[in-house]
Parts: structure tokens; sequence; C-alpha cells
């Protein structure tokens, strides 16, 4: 890979390269990859295109997404004339989205915690993506039942769905059983869509409008990568998940620190 630029952060330095084989643009941060796209700012990511092809299912006029990185998922989005709003902690996630990865002008691009928009914002969206991780892990305060009781008064009543992005090691960890049993707590449709048997794999957990939705398909091809991308979507499979109780939850949530 060749340095394109080196720029320290409060939350760990960020790297951003571009890879030889694909002449993708890939953007590290914590020594975790937080996103890869071609030229045009389409992601060489499976779970960005499964989060894509999920809402494509049932078009959204508006989406808000917890988390930028590289901004691929507000790119793509955007390209479908989807009006999009991010919202991160980060201020340089928006100048590195812009600089390095063809955000569109058009997407509105907030400097704040996910919750504390939520609670000072009225506005509904067809569908609240989240995609907000320090290092490997979601903090804390976007993954508790109150923060959900929240995001549901933020969707719209009738079609609004969230979907969560869950970085997942292994089919022992719960984390995604975790995200599910919250949910449940506010919503009653909550589904899981995996690939089980692969390590440090994505796992995709939403709640709302989801009964119907099927397992995605790669729906807008990317430069480069597309035959990796098709082979994880082709695995992907909604899953039955555990509800949890408390003490599982707890055990959990301290083995994730």
């Amino acid at each position: 890979m060749i340095l394109l630029e080196r720029i320290r952060s409060d939350a760990g330095d960020i790297q951003i390269l571009e890879t030889k084989l694909h002449r993708s643009v890939v953007y590290r941060q914590g020594g975790c990859c937080q996103s890869e796209a071609d030229a045009d700012g389409v992601s060489l990511c499976s779970y960005i295109h499964g989060i894509f092809g999920l809402l494509a299912q049932s078009p959204p006029r508006n989406v808000l997404m917890i988390g930028c990185g590289g901004g691929s998922l507000a790119t793509m989005l955007a390209s479908m004339g989807v009006q999009v709003t991010i919202v991160d902690v980060n201020p340089l996630a928006f100048e590195i989205a812009r600089r390095y990865f063809n955000l569109p002008d058009e997407v509105a691009c907030h400097v704040a915690d996910g919750r504390d928009f939520l609670r000072d914002n009225a506005a509904r969206y067809d569908a609240i993506v989240m995609d907000a991780y320090v290092g490997a892990f979601v903090p804390q305060p976007l993954r508790s039942m109150s923060f959900f009781r929240l995001a549901r008064t933020r969707l719209d009543e009738h079609k609004g769905r969230l979907i969560a992005n869950v970085f997942t090691e292994h089919d022992f960890d719960a984390a995604p059983d975790v995200a599910a049993t919250a949910m449940a707590e506010v919503w009653d449709d909550v589904r899981v869509l995996d690939i089980r048997g692969m390590q440090h794999r994505n796992a995709l957990v939403m709640a709302g409008t989801v009964m119907a939705l099927q397992e995605p398909k790669l729906l807008l091809r990317p430069m480069a990568g597309i035959t990796e991308i098709m082979h994880d979507l082709n695995r992907w499979r909604f899953r039955k998940w555990r509800l949890l109780d408390r003490d599982d939850r707890s055990l959990c949530a301290i083995s994730s620190i």
C-alpha cells in the first residue's frame, strides 16, 4: 500500500492509503480499517453493500448515518437520490470523506455524538444506520436500550428501520445477540443477518419494518473487488438469534471491554 496521508487524531492516528492491487483508497484508524472505496467512492466492503442492498429493497427518502468513516454508504445512497445526514464525533472524518472518498457536498454532516444529535433534533427518518466504532467496539451509550428507545422516536412510524453494523469475532461471539436483545426491548421485529463460520466478520442487526427483507444482492458495482464482495453477500443468511437474559448480557459486556 502507498501512504497518502497520516493524520493525528484524539481517537487514534489516521492513515489514508492507496492499494496497489485495486487502486482503491483505504481509511485506517486505531489499527482498524474504517473504509475502503474505489475512485468514485463506491465501497469495497461487503457489509456496506449489504446495508445498501437492504435499504434499496424499500428505497428510503432520507437516512441518518451515525458514524462516518469514509462515508461510502452515504455516497452510494446519494447517487440514488436519497437525502443523507451523517453524524460523527470526529470532524476529521468529514474532511477525509470529502477529500479522498468523493462524499458529495449535498450530504449533510454534523459533528456531534449520535445520542445527543437524536435528542436535540426532532426530524424523522426512513432509516437510521449505526456504524460508529471506537477501535473495534461500539460506544456503550449507542448500544443501550435507552438509545434504541430514542432512535425509535426518530424513525418513520410506518416504515422506519434501524440497521446496525456489529463486528463479530467468531461464531461464539454473542455481540449480535446482545444488540438484538436490546433492540427487542423496543421493537417487536428484530433480525440478524450473519455469515456463520467466518472469523472477524460484520453482522447486521436490524429492527423495525424488517420482516419482509431478503438477503441483499450486489446492486452498485465497484471498480474492483467484485468477486470478493459477491462471495460474501452470497454467504449471508438471516439466522435465529438468542434472547439473552441480564446475566448473559452483563457477562458479554464485561468480556468485550
